[in-house]
């Protein structure tokens, strides 16, 4: 016998109509959300950056290749990784390029950033599989700047950051082992989205969300919650080509 509630056709329905009113509420209360995004102010960046690509050297500016708008993910993918990029990182990048098309056709260049160097990114995106544009914020002021990570003092001076060093529990341990780095140095980087603007020639900071927020997560996440079965909690992420079958 399933372990779910077994029920009639009437009591799903009125079951899903308690459910529908709950979820017109949060809709509606996104959309206060989102204007009141919407209506942060914008932050000229006065500071010149120059970041390495896979074309060469490149401005901020200049990663907008001609759109008003710039989105970007912060993969953990610090200089210390030797084994790759963060698995729950990865598992969010692997959802991205499908959007990007149609991202791009609306004035968006969406791309991710990593502190790794650039010849690492780029031998990791020919390993996942990715196509949206990856660049490297190595040796610049960058990440530290706009808060996607932390300096070694900044990290030590954080209660939580502190105590998952001092006292990590396994599932963190094993994600040290999966990413070849210390923990001190492995928490250092800010899974974030950062989104910027470009008018008459000024690039504009307007918006940065960091984990745990609901949006800084795999996309099929948000298809795992629609699914009929309460999923487990693993906090171990697995790349995509390292899963045990």
């Amino acid at each position: 016998m399933p372990e779910h509630k077994i029920g009639t056709r009437e009591e799903w329905q009125a079951a899903r109509d308690g459910l529908a009113k709950l979820e017109a509420e949060q809709a509606e209360r996104n959309e206060e959300i989102k204007k009141k995004r919407l209506d942060l102010p914008w932050v000229p960046v006065e500071k010149e950056y120059e970041f390495d690509t896979e074309e060469g050297k490149k401005t901020l500016a200049e990663l907008f290749e001609g759109r008003s708008q710039l989105l970007a993910y912060n993969i953990m993918f610090g200089p210390d990784y030797t084994n790759g990029a963060c698995p729950g990182c990865s598992n969010l990048g692997d959802g991205l390029d499908g959007s990007l098309v149609h991202l791009n056709h609306r004035d968006v260049t969406l791309l991710c950033f990593s502190r790794a160097p650039i010849e690492r990114l780029a031998a990791y995106k020919q390993r996942m599989g990715w196509q949206f544009p990856y660049v490297s914020t190595y040796n610049t002021e960058f990440a530290f700047d706009f808060g996607l990570a932390l300096t070694e003092e900044q990290a030590q001076q954080i209660r939580e950051v502190k105590e998952m060093i001092d006292n990590p529990p396994e599932w963190l341990q094993e994600w040290s082992r999966q990413v070849g780095a210390e923990l001190k140095d492995g928490l250092r980087e800010g899974p974030s989205w950062i989104a910027f603007a470009r008018e008459n020639g000024t690039v504009y900071h307007t918006y940065t969300v960091m984990a745990p927020d609901p949006f800084v997560a795999p996309y099929f996440s948000f298809l795992l919650e629609r699914t009929p079965k309460v999923q487990p909690a693993e906090p171990r992420s697995w790349r995509k080509d390292e899963y045990p079958d």
